[in-house]
């Protein structure tokens, strides 16, 4: 479940940091009410920064795909890798 908490809680910055940290969550700040902000440990970013790019890779392989219909052999692609750029 989110934490969500008021932004006058942001004055307490032990508490907020403990809390990013124990959950690996991100934490929403309101403001009137209403969405403002979003806190969360470096950790948490970075794992949602790499997930992000992971998927960004796999819908841009389904779109040469679909593209072109070409699928090659793991086995046959690395080993080419490696003879071009090791060998």
């Amino acid at each position: 479940m989110p934490q969500i908490r008021p932004i006058t809680d942001l004055r307490n910055t032990t508490e907020i940091s403990e809390l990013c940290h124990a959950k690996r969550e991100p934490l929403f700040i309101t403001k009137n009410g209403y969405g403002d902000l979003v806190v969360m440990s470096i950790e948490a970013y970075e794992e949602l920064i790499e997930t992000a790019r992971t998927d960004a890779a796999i819908s841009e392989a389904e779109q040469e795909y679909a593209a072109d219909g070409v699928l090659l052999d793991a086995r046959e692609a690395l080993s080419s890798l490696r003879r071009k750029h090791f060998g």
